[in-house]
């Protein structure tokens, strides 16, 4: 599973032969197989840029629990939303030709297109696709397509007009997934060409990231592809991928150690290629990694409070901040059974790309500041452990909060209703149809575009139930809350998740059931 540590020699399009060198960081090894015991990480693949060359792009582990095919260089991970930023620079071409403007609106190039209030429909540029100040709840509307639905990418950005904000327009960041896929719709409409085809054809290649692709579709597929794994009902296994294309231009990227070294050393020398060509102008570089949305800095805990930054934002596909006088560029990345972290310090030319198949953004993060101090000059500091207890903290307290609210529950409660009567077609305006059936005297709960969101309803309290989800791989059990009219009738629904540890995708909270109508529209 470990090898001796070696300046990889890679000969690709865009890469340079350099001869084999030690390791520059002393004991790399033995620290990325300490954060992989400790956070229980099967696979893990690393790439370190520095000064334009490649000091390391190698694997760790096994792709997969229980099998003995180990990560090399070449094996392909879900970078999930470290895809963003390749949908930022795919505009930024576009920008280049003069097809399309950054603060232009979107409706100049999408004219059906349109958000809640008329005047964000006007206002919204195609800058404001990708820096989450539409005034949009974190994660709002990605139950239209997480888990996989039956919606395309045309349905779900018609959607958005019936999703109500958060805020007010570009007053506070909220991350969001949507808009981006609004991105891919954009540059679909002006290049002709699918978000696939434009990203593989104009980014992928010129870099030779010719191991990489661009579909979640074909995540977990091929000859050296590593498993997503998770923790489920307290163990690390292997876990279904993510599957669905509408996630493409914000999260559907997978590739590796080799190919995102590559990557990293396009956007340390600001858009230039290694042959003497430019993948984008300078331009396009500043417009990039420019902060464009402030993010409010709060104290991290105690242990790691070194990380607290003097400023923080995000910019176009990349989030922007300082650590101990140094510009950072970095993003996270989360799938299910995939987490990865891309962190650029420019000013050093470096660069470090970890990625993991399983879901653990500690290890990770202990990983790449261990590097990051390393190449900085900063004196080491055990950020494995740091990580460690802040995790486990936070375990602790998510536990507590489970058992408050079951310690609070009024068990002797009972519904208001017969069984039957809660049972029936529920329209939310923007995601559509829940189905609430009963079988065998049992409440059972269906979302009508989403097939993994299927399971029991379990009482709960009172007029509030337990969707229990027969996948149990989604961990996302949530409370079903029937609220009644008067006359006994409901009038309406509402829920949220169970548990605090929930995906934010999963934004429960952000649905309002009705009961369904006679409604000549197709839902």
């Amino acid at each position: 599973m470990r090898r001796r540590l070696f300046l990889a020699l890679i000969l690709t399009a865009g890469i340079s032969v350099r001869a084999a060198v030690p390791a520059a960081l002393p004991g790399l090894d033995a620290w990325v197989a300490r954060a992989m015991q400790t956070f229980e990480v099967p696979g893990l693949a690393l790439a370190i840029v520095k000064d334009d060359g490649v000091v390391v792009a190698k694997g760790y582990g096994v792709r997969k629990l229980g099998e003995s095919a180990t990560v090399d260089s070449k094996t392909l991970f879900g970078i999930a939303s470290n895809t963003k930023v390749f949908t930022a620079t795919a505009l930024g071409l576009l920008v280049e030709e003069h097809k399309i403007e950054w603060d232009a609106p979107v409706i100049r190039y999408l004219p059906a297109f349109a958000m809640w209030d008329p005047y964000v429909t006007r206002e919204l540029t195609v800058r404001d696709l990708l820096v989450h100040r539409s005034g949009l709840g974190l994660g709002a509307g990605d139950l239209l397509w997480w888990p996989e639905s039956t919606y395309n990418r045309k349905d779900i950005a018609y959607r958005l007009r019936f999703i109500a904000p958060a805020t007010s327009f570009r007053s506070a960041y909220a991350y969001d997934n949507v808009l981006y896929l609004v991105a891919g719709e954009v540059i679909e409409a002006v290049s002709g060409q699918s978000w696939e085809d434009f990203v593989t054809n104009r980014i992928l290649k010129p870099v030779g990231m010719t191991g990489s692709n661009v579909r979640n579709s074909v995540s977990g597929h091929g000859p050296n592809v590593a498993a997503p794994h998770a923790r489920v009902d307290g163990k690390v296994r292997s876990i279904r991928p993510m599957t669905s294309d509408n996630l493409n231009p914000a999260g559907g990227i997978n590739s590796s150690a080799e190919d995102m070294a590559k990557w990293m050393r396009v956007q340390l020398s600001g858009g230039a290629l290694p042959d003497g060509t430019r993948l984008f102008s300078a331009s396009t570089a500043k417009q990039i990694t420019s902060l464009v949305t402030p993010i409010a800095i709060s104290d991290p805990p105690s242990e790691l409070a070194q990380l607290k930054p003097s400023f923080s934002g995000y910019a176009l596909g990349l989030g922007v901040r300082d650590y101990r006088g140094h510009k950072l560029l970095l993003h996270t990345g989360g799938l299910p059974g995939y987490v990865s972290r891309v962190l650029m310090a420019p000013d050093a030319s470096l660069g470090i790309a970890v990625l993991t198949n399983q879901e653990s953004g500690e290890a990770f993060d202990s990983i790449a500041f261990r590097i990051l101090d390393h190449y900085l000059g900063i004196q080491p500091f055990d950020w494995i452990e740091a990580f460690k207890n802040v995790g486990d903290r936070n375990e602790a307290r998510a536990a507590e909060t489970d058992k408050q609210s079951a310690g609070a529950r009024d068990q002797n409660s009972r519904p208001s209703l017969p069984i039957a009567k809660y049972a029936g077609t529920y329209r939310d305006a923007w995601y559509g149809d829940v189905a609430i059936t009963v079988t065998a005297g049992k409440l059972a709960i269906r979302f009508t575009k989403t097939p993994a969101l299927e399971g029991s309803l379990e009482h709960w309290q009172h007029d509030t139930f337990v969707a229990r989800w027969r996948d149990r791989e989604l961990r996302a059990d949530a409370f079903v809350s029937f609220a009644l009219n008067p006359d006994g009738s409901i009038d309406q629904v509402r829920m949220t998740a169970v548990s605090p540890t929930t995906d934010f995708s999963f934004d429960f909270q952000d649905l309002l059931l009705k009961p369904a109508i006679s409604d000549p529209l197709p839902r």
